[in-house]
């Protein structure tokens, strides 16, 4: 199931939507900032349905 989640980025500060699999129980990827286009890492941790812990790191 995946579930959207509002975070901020590291960089610029600017709000986006993030869709994460809480399938995977913990997940680390690397995405790129909408607006700056700088990326920058996710880690989640998840249960069926729901996200326990989303951390955003530059």
């Amino acid at each position: 199931m995946e579930i959207s989640e509002t975070i901020q980025c590291p960089y610029c500060g600017q709000p986006m939507e993030l869709v994460v699999d809480t399938s995977i129980e913990q997940q680390r990827f690397t995405t790129d900032c909408e607006v700056c286009c700088r990326p920058f890492e996710v880690f989640a941790e998840c249960e069926p349905g729901e996200v326990l812990a989303l951390d955003v790191q530059a």
